[in-house]
């Protein structure tokens, strides 16, 4: 019968002797929750975890890019489109594209999200050219501005991805889990590119029209361990691919509160972990904010959540609010350091 690990994660320098560090980040943990798909979930010392079970959590998250993941890694997300939710129009030209980036680089991002097809519910394919023509420029006059930091391209296509790498892009991040596209996730091996891979359930046209689970967090959970060993079998390492649980694709306001409610059992993967839900429609719902870009403090809440059950990397908007409050939650919860 599988079980899921799900380490129940706290931070802070008063840890008890039996404290076990989470994935070489500032997190530990001394007891377990173990979940089952037919039974209610049990609490337990983490001496109870098997060899394999242990080491998902406890390994140290490799660096990808140069990003180091003993401490959160803030993603600036720059849409160079017209109709993503947020930020559609925003970007959408060269020069406001570059310098949007480089503003989020000042205000404290470590990695850039290049993207140039909006995967909002109900949003359009985009065909390749189109979409490299938004991107791979954004990207090179990046690189030739100076601009240091890793850069990912938020792309379901191969031909996309390619340009984007050759432009001066580090990453591939996939929203379709490296399902869309059966080019991509080889040419990413090829080229020895680091992967995020992410779960969605159905098309970004139709996939908030009903979705359906059995257990949300634990298929999800099935789902990136599946697409992280057929990455792995395809010459990926998999102390190269981040895995993102996919807030608000394929899901309903229950679903992405069950998964934020039990994110640190995606550690269980042994990768680290990527949350994306800045500005989304389910913190609007919950906090009565029908505007996307006023949902900034209801982003930046959520993102300390899931700092405090480890999760590595933010994927946001806001940039600079989100930089602010990390290095408070870090000065406070994490080092607490007050002299």
């Amino acid at each position: 019968m599988q079980r899921y690990i799900r380490p129940l994660v706290q931070m802070g320098q008063a840890r008890p002797a039996e404290a076990v560090r989470l994935a070489g980040g500032q997190g530990w943990f001394t007891h377990v929750e173990i979940l089952h798909r037919d039974f209610p979930p049990e609490v337990h010392p983490a001496n109870v975890l098997t060899g394999a079970e242990r080491h998902a959590l406890i390994v140290p998250r490799e660096p990808i890019s140069g990003l180091d993941f003993a401490e959160p890694v803030l993603m600036g997300i720059v849409n160079v489109t017209p109709d993503s939710f947020s930020d559609g129009g925003r970007h959408n030209d060269l020069s406001g594209a570059t310098t949007a980036a480089q503003n989020m680089v000042t205000q404290g991002a470590h990695l850039i999200d290049i993207g140039g097809e909006s995967t909002r519910p109900g949003a359009a394919f985009v065909p390749e050219d189109q979409e490299i023509d938004r991107t791979a420029p954004v990207i090179s006059a990046l690189r030739k501005a100076g601009v240091k930091v890793p850069i990912s391209i938020d792309t379901r296509k191969a031909k996309v991805a390619d340009a984007a790498l050759d432009a001066g892009a580090n990453i591939v991040n996939d929203v379709s889990g490296f399902g869309f596209d059966p080019d991509l996730a080889p040419l990413c091996a090829n080229r020895g590119a680091p992967v995020c891979v992410m779960h969605a359930q159905g098309d970004p046209a139709t996939m908030q029209d009903d979705p359906q689970y059995g257990d949300v967090l634990l298929d999800v959970y099935d789902y990136l361990l599946q697409r992280i060993e057929a990455l792995v079998g395809l010459g990926i390492a998999r102390s190269q691919i981040i895995a993102d649980p996919g807030i608000g694709f394929g899901k309903k306001l229950p679903h992405n509160l069950k998964i934020l409610n039990r994110i640190s059992l995606f550690h269980s993967l042994g990768v680290p972990i990527l949350l994306g839900a800045s500005r989304k429609r389910f913190i609007g719902t919950v906090a009565g904010v029908s505007d996307a870009d006023q949902r900034g403090p209801g982003s930046v809440g959520v993102a300390i959540g899931a700092i405090s059950q480890g999760i590595q990397i933010i994927r946001a908007h806001d940039v600079a609010e989100h930089a602010q409050a990390i290095a408070l939650w870090r000065a406070g919860m994490a080092q607490g350091n007050y002299d």
